[in-house]
């Protein structure tokens, strides 16, 4: 069946927003074969207007070229999105522990209170807002105390600069020392029918605290989609390339999933893709999907995803799916 977009609260902050989520880490160009602005911005402003209000992104994404498109796309329309970025990768300091280069630049994980007061401001410069509804540690620093972390999170959240604090990329241990403080309303993880061992050791927890959870690589950065067949050529930084994940026996055995789901999502006329988001959502503990788009169709495509609803029959039939055509895809 179809329905309205799906609304969800984030954690116990107030702040609800659709299920699905547009991902914008892609539309930094970085790792992605760069970006055309213009088709970005597009597929942003065709994100709110099919109901999708979540909008993800980070300043680690292009070094802030993410955040910048995502504030041109939200000028004169800020008040009909949810915005979620990040803090905790830095370029501005080498303290912390060094990361990856970007562009030339060394990028550190630091999460310390006088980096991410520094952060917010230029998140908030870049995007054009004088507020962000999700700020999330993007990776863990282990020279930094939890605590001192969510100090600083919170002091923003009482100056209105942040309205809910999530953290991402995390384990058990670095999750519970952040429930301990009693001030976490969401986690960000990557998960998808192929990357399943949040479902083990996270959502347990998450669900237990309140906790929302968004997912990233939902369609495993399009592995899921369906569009992907065994003659697509990667090329350039495309972080595809050199992924054994994408390998062609991978691609083969993704589409002979597709093939098997289609009955269910012709059933919902609805793409793959939209029926592996749907999917997705459904899961406990699961309350938001991130999907990346580069264009207004593939933002339109996504959106849909979040009218759908998967009835029992439909979840044993993705799940047998799931178990007959998607095995040892992480080799």
């Amino acid at each position: 069946m179809s329905g309205q977009q799906l609304i969800r609260d984030i954690g116990s902050s107030g702040v609800a927003a659709s299920a699905v989520g547009l991902g914008t880490w892609a539309i930094g160009g970085w790792m992605w074969g760069g970006t055309d602005e213009a088709e970005s911005i597009a597929a942003i402003q065709a994100s709110l207007d099919a109901g999708v209000t979540l909008i993800d992104t980070a300043p680690a994404y292009g070094l802030g070229r993410s955040e910048e498109i995502v504030g041109k796309a939200l000028a004169g329309r800020r008040d009909k999105a949810i915005i979620a970025t990040k803090c905790g990768l830095v370029w501005h300091t080498d303290k912390g522990r060094h990361f990856f280069d970007q562009d030339g630049r060394p990028v550190h994980r630091y999460l310390g209170r006088d980096a991410i007061f520094h952060e917010v401001e230029e998140s908030l410069r870049r995007l054009g807002t004088d507020y962000i509804d999700l700020y999330i540690t993007h990776w863990q620093d282990p020279t930094t105390p939890i605590e001192e972390t969510m100090r600083a999170l919170e002091d923003l959240k009482i100056s209105g600069k942040i309205r809910a604090i999530g953290a991402s990329n995390v384990g058990a241990p670095e999750l519970e020392a952040y429930i301990s403080t009693g001030g976490l309303d969401a986690i960000q993880e990557r998960f998808s029918m192929i990357d399943r061992e949040i479902e083990t050791d996270l959502l347990p927890l998450t669900r237990a605290n309140g906790i929302s959870t968004l997912s990233y690589s939902s369609l495993s950065l399009g592995l899921l989609s369906g569009a992907i067949g065994p003659e697509r050529v990667f090329s350039g930084d495309d972080q595809r390339l050199d992924n054994p994940r994408f390998s062609v026996s991978n691609r083969e055995k993704a589409l002979a999933f597709a093939s098997a789901i289609r009955p269910v999502a012709d059933k919902h006329e609805a793409s793959v893709a939209q029926t592996v988001i749907a999917w997705t959502l459904s899961r406990p503990g699961v309350t938001f999907a991130l999907c990346g788009a580069r264009n207004p169709a593939q933002a339109l495509d996504n959106a849909r995803a979040g009218t759908i609803r998967l009835d029992g029959d439909d979840q044993s039939a993705i799940d047998a799916a799931i178990s007959a055509k998607l095995t040892d895809m992480n080799r």
